[in-house]
């Protein structure tokens, strides 16, 4: 009788040799005979992939590849590894160990789908809760490509579920081109959208379709197909189940669960080993610091720059929610140290076991979205609302009477300072051609020996897949 395995693509996920795929552990031994069964089986197998995607954000994984390796983040402790000063001087190399956990995590959970998707037909059970698992599905896949072919340009598609090494072998599991790869991103997202229920989900943990509609408009805007972002994008303003939450700071602080702001989040739980390490990540690794309970000292591996912390404008209510400048100390003194506020937990017992949830998606990136949709299209006079909107609700004046290239500088920094360390930087700036003269300009002004090149601009196929796989080559440059 043949396995069926939950996780696959084994030649992709990080499996040492083919010796591995034989010594299965339970989670891999699931059959057809006692699993795959019932509605309940199928909840459990979505679970199990979103589960997996949280390994993006829970590692910090995105936080290293999106705000670490830009003008947003720099490293201030002692002891860092080379992966992470790889990231912070945008050096990275095929063997680096994080950019191989992104490839792994989003390989990992389109393998997750592929198994549902595959099996789901066959079970009969009430339909409109098979669409949803089916809508939900297509979205993580799509969502994992969608990281994929941003960073790494061309990657495998694969949409099956293989059932021994053989057939794994046997599989092209060579890259294919980025708009093959985005088509496949639309037709999940697209089908998606369909099977998803009208409802908004309370249970901000799962995708709704708002989250898929504005994915989509995402991805439009990146392929810079901006009449198809605006459109799709103006449909998630329309169904009126977001809106901007009133305190900027409850977004990132405890009990940030489900606002009335959030598309997709993935949320903690302190106490039990279930929490994020964003309280250790964010905070610096200064031991006579007095701002956790027992006095708990940060790591300083994720901390604001100079250059963010200048960026806001006087009288911007997100910085003194966002970044501080100063630490409290045992003594009562305070100490210079730059760090970040955002969904670090004030309470935790252990600095790597945070209960803030971390915010994926959420509507404001809808609303400066539509209005960049809005720009390109030289409709910049009705782009500025929309712009003006994330602005007053931080006490900042209206811009008025720019021009469309005045309005791309102000949404530039709008983005940064409204979505900093949310993962938001290097995509953004790439996506809108600017990583290379911003980050080169930033390393210039501080004097340091670092550079994006060309080919930096898509990150390094992991050597360790390379080997696994001999059918990927890899990126030009590395």
């Amino acid at each position: 009788m043949k396995r069926n395995i939950l996780i696959l693509l084994l030649v992709l996920t990080g499996m040492s040799s083919c010796n591995d795929f034989l010594e299965l552990v339970p989670e891999h031994q699931i059959s057809n005979n006692v699993f795959y069964k019932t509605q309940n089986d199928f909840d459990r197998a979505l679970i199990g992939a979103y589960s997996s995607i949280r390994g993006l954000y829970s590692g910090s994984a995105i936080l290293y590849a999106a705000e670490l390796r830009t003008d947003n983040a720099e490293i201030n402790w002692s002891s860092p590894s080379v992966d992470e000063m790889q990231f912070e001087q945008n050096a990275l190399t095929s063997t680096n160990t994080t950019v191989r956990g992104i490839w792994n995590v989003c390989f990992t959970t389109i393998s997750r789908c592929n198994t549902i998707l595959d099996r789901i037909d066959a079970v009969d059970f009430d339909a409109a809760a098979k669409n949803k698992i089916i809508g939900e599905a297509k979205f993580l896949r799509a969502f994992s490509y969608f990281y994929l072919v941003r960073l790494f340009g061309d990657v495998p598609i694969n949409e099956e579920v293989f059932d021994n090494p053989g057939e794994i072998q046997a599989a092209d599991l060579t890259r294919k081109p980025v708009e093959q790869v985005y088509d496949l991103i639309l037709a999940d997202l697209t089908s998606a959208e369909t099977l998803l229920p009208a409802t908004l989900n309370a249970d901000k943990t799962h995708a709704s379709i708002g989250t898929v509609k504005s994915l989509i408009g995402k991805v439009h805007l990146t392929r810079k197909n901006y009449a198809a972002a605006e459109t799709k994008l103006k449909e998630v303003i329309d169904l009126k189940q977001y809106s901007l939450h009133e305190n900027y700071a409850a977004l990132f602080s405890e009990g940030n669960n489900n606002t009335k702001e959030s598309l997709f989040e993935i949320q903690y739980i302190r106490g039990r080993s279930l929490g994020n390490n964003y309280s250790a990540l964010f905070t610096p690794a200064i031991t006579s610091m007095a701002i956790f309970p027992n006095n708990l000292q940060g790591s300083g591996r994720i901390t604001p720059t100079l250059s963010l912390f200048n960026a806001y404008e006087a009288g911007d209510k997100r910085k003194a929610t966002s970044v501080n400048d100063s630490v409290r100390l045992i003594n009562g003194s305070k100490s210079p140290a730059r760090y970040a506020l955002k969904f670090v937990d004030f309470k935790v017992v252990e600095t790597s076991d945070g209960a803030v949830a971390f915010t994926v998606m959420r509507y404001a990136d809808v609303l400066l979205m539509y209005a960049e949709a809005l720009n390109e299209q030289s409709k910049t006079d009705q782009a500025l609302p929309f712009l003006n909107m994330i602005r007053t609700r931080v006490g900042l004046p209206a811009l008025a009477g720019l021009t469309q290239a005045q309005f791309r500088t102000a949404m530039e920094n709008e983005r940064r300072v409204e979505f900093m360390f949310e993962g938001q930087r290097w995509f953004d700036l790439v996506r809108t051609g600017r990583a290379r003269e911003v980050l080169n300009a930033y390393y210039t002004g501080k004097k340091q020996n670092f550079s994006v090149a060309e080919y930096e601009v898509l990150f390094p196929i992991p050597l360790a897949e390379i080997e696994l796989n001999s059918k990927l080559k890899q990126n030009e440059g590395y």
